[in-house]
Parts: structure tokens; C-alpha cells; sequence
């Protein structure tokens, strides 16, 4: 069963099609990754699914309501939150009284819950909130009716790293208590972390949809190592290095390694810097050739899943604006 159904969309802003032809379910339950570079159409795509602005053509459902039927929706919508890419709270209000309008709205019965989750100065008036303190409020009143369904855009922009943590440990609970989850990001590695299925869009049109370890195995790891040796590409003869990038580093970076106590003094120091797809037995057995001053290992980047699958780089879509 699907808690969310996207057929077709299209969204077009004067002549740029924000959204082209976009398909994707979302299963009861599940928690969906919404990926995409900025400007890609996530923001259209979830302004539209809200009913906020109606398709050019092509339809989605919301709990079994069409966007096209507002009485269904305004129904639909008192089981789902939504937490927008920048809350537009009353900046003179409390964050209590924000929380009051909304339970006026949808119920609160959550509330007391998720406050001291997510340590919210409620008696402070917005004005005086941080950009995280804003977004932890949003994250309250998008959940503390106990929704069937949440949509969340960019849910974790301007949260700490203990507070991000904080909050996929809740949003895994939620999913085992049966709450659908749709979140957009432009970050792989954050939706990682949460998300059962990843939806790609890239200028307007969905690229892929796919499971996350799938995507993450061909995606691969981004590798960034200094030896102390004067190499080039070609020495760098192993299967599954994409988008690979040699350079000497200067001086100053073999006295500043050399003080930091990394040995004996060196000649030359070269960086490699590459997309890896290979087997790690084989990049172990590379880099212990060599001196290893510095390695790293990191989930690849969004750009560059995009320019190693699908073709390039993506264009931002100027229609846009706002999209994150």
C-alpha cells in the first residue's frame, strides 16, 4: 500500500520545467530519501504533493487524496506533518504560542514528548531563536500530533551534529511505529543514516529510485591520501578508480608534516585524490607501497554520484528558488 503516489507530475514555470514527468511511490511505513543538488525540483515536487500549488499536469496522491481535490486534502492533511526547508514562524510570537496555534489546528498530544527531546526555549519569543532552535520547533510541531505521514523538507539544515543524531535515532523509532517519513536532502551520506529507498531528481526528472545500500555500492567511496613519493596517474593502476586527480604539495605542508613528528624528512609529498569503486583489499595493498602521511575515506559526494552514473553535472533549475 502507498502512502504517497506521484504520477506523472509536471511543473512548469514559465517555460522551465521545474518538474518533468516525475514517478515514485512511497510504500506505508517506509521512510523515503528525496535527493537531488540544489534547484534539482524537490521543493517543487514536495510544494505541489502538499497542495500548496497546483501541476501543470500529471497527478500524486497524499493518504489516498488527489492534490487536484481540495476537500480531500484539507481531510488528508490533518494525519500528516510537514515541516517546510525554512519555517515561516511570526517572528514576535513565543515558541509556545506557535505550538498552541498548531495544536488548535491538528492536536498536540506528542507535545510535551518531543520538547523535551528536542529542548526548545518555548517561553522565547522567535525572534531571539537560532536557525537550529527555529528548526527544532518546526521538527515539534511537525510530528506532536502523531501523524500518520511526515514530509520534511531539508529536516536536518541548521542542526548540530549531536542534535542530528538525535533526531535519526527518532525518526528510525517512527518508522518502527509505522509512520511513513518522506525527507529531501542534498546530502547522500545524512539520508544514509534513515532512509529505506532514495529517489534521485536532477533538473526536474527523477534519475533513479533505488535502495540505499544498492546506490551506496555504486556510488562508492571518496579517497583522499598523501604518500611521501613523487608518483603520477599512471602509477595508480587500480580497477574502479574514477575521476582520479594528482598533485604535489608544496613545501609548506612537508615541514608542517615533518614537525608534526611524521618522520624523516621528505622530498616530495603527492596527493591522490579519486572516486572508489573497487575492491578495499586492493586499495590497502596500493597505498602500503608507499609512506601514507595522511588517508581518508569518505562517502562520495551527491555531484559526484551524479557525474559518475548519470552523465555530467547537473544544471540548477532557476524556477527554483529556495529548493534545497
Amino acid at each position: 500500500m502507498s502512502a504517497i503516489s506521484v504520477s506523472g507530475l509536471t511543473k512548469n514555470y514559465d517555460g522551465v520545467l521545474a518538474n518533468d514527468d516525475v514517478h515514485f511511490e512511497v510504500a506505508t511505513g517506509e521512510i523515503f530519501g528525496y535527493l537531488g543538488p540544489n534547484g534539482a525540483g524537490k521543493t517543487t515536487t514536495i510544494r505541489t504533493l502538499m497542495g500548496f500549488q497546483s501541476p501543470t499536469s500529471g497527478t500524486a496522491t497524499l493518504l489516498d487524496a488527489d492534490v487536484h481535490d481540495e476537500a480531500a486534502m484539507v481531510a488528508a492533511k490533518e494525519r500528516v506533518g510537514y515541516l517546510p526547508s525554512t519555517p515561516g514562524f511570526d517572528e514576535t510570537a513565543t515558541g509556545n504560542e506557535v505550538l498552541d496555534l498548531h495544536a488548535s489546528l491538528k492536536g498536540d498530544a506528542r507535545r510535551a514528548e518531543l520538547l523535551e527531546m528536542f529542548d526548545v526555549p518555548i517561553e522565547r519569543a522567535i525572534r531571539g531563536y537560532s536557525t537550529g532552535q527555529k528548526q527544532k520547533l518546526g521538527l515539534v510541531q511537525a510530528f506532536m500530533h502523531d501523524p500518520d505521514v511526515v514530509v520534511m523538507d531539508e529536516p536536518t539544515a541548521g542542526l548540530d551534529p549531536l542534535v542530528q543524531q538525535r533526531f535519526n535515532e527518532f525518526v528510525r523509532g517512527e518508522k518502527r511505529s509505522g509512520t511513513t517519513i518522506f525527507l529531501s536532502s542534498h546530502v547522500l551520506s545524512e539520508v544514509r543514516r534513515v532512509c529505506d529507498r532514495i529517489g534521485i531528481i536532477r533538473d526536474g526528472r527523477m534519475v533513479t529510485v533505488e535502495n540505499v545500500e544498492d546506490l551506496l555500492h555504486r556510488s562508492g567511496k571518496f579517497v583522499r591520501v598523501r604518500v611521501a613519493a613523487d608518483i603520477g596517474p599512471e602509477a595508480v593502476g587500480l580497477d574502479g578508480v574514477h575521476d582520479l586527480s594528482v598533485r604535489n604539495v608544496d613545501e609548506s605542508y612537508t615541514e608542517s608534516a615533518i614537525a608534526a613528528g611524521t618522520g624523516t624528512t621528505v622530498d616530495t609529498v603527492t596527493e591522490l585524490t579519486f572516486t572508489y569503486t573497487g575492491d578495499f583489499d586492493s586499495l590497502i595493498d596500493f597505498v602500503d607501497e608507499y609512506r601514507v602521511l595522511e588517508l581518508d575515506v569518505e562517502e562520495a559526494p551527491l555531484e559526484q554520484v551524479f557525474m559518475q552514473f548519470y552523465g555530467g553535472e547537473s544544471e540548477a533549475t532557476a524556477a527554483d528558488e529556495g529548493d534545497a
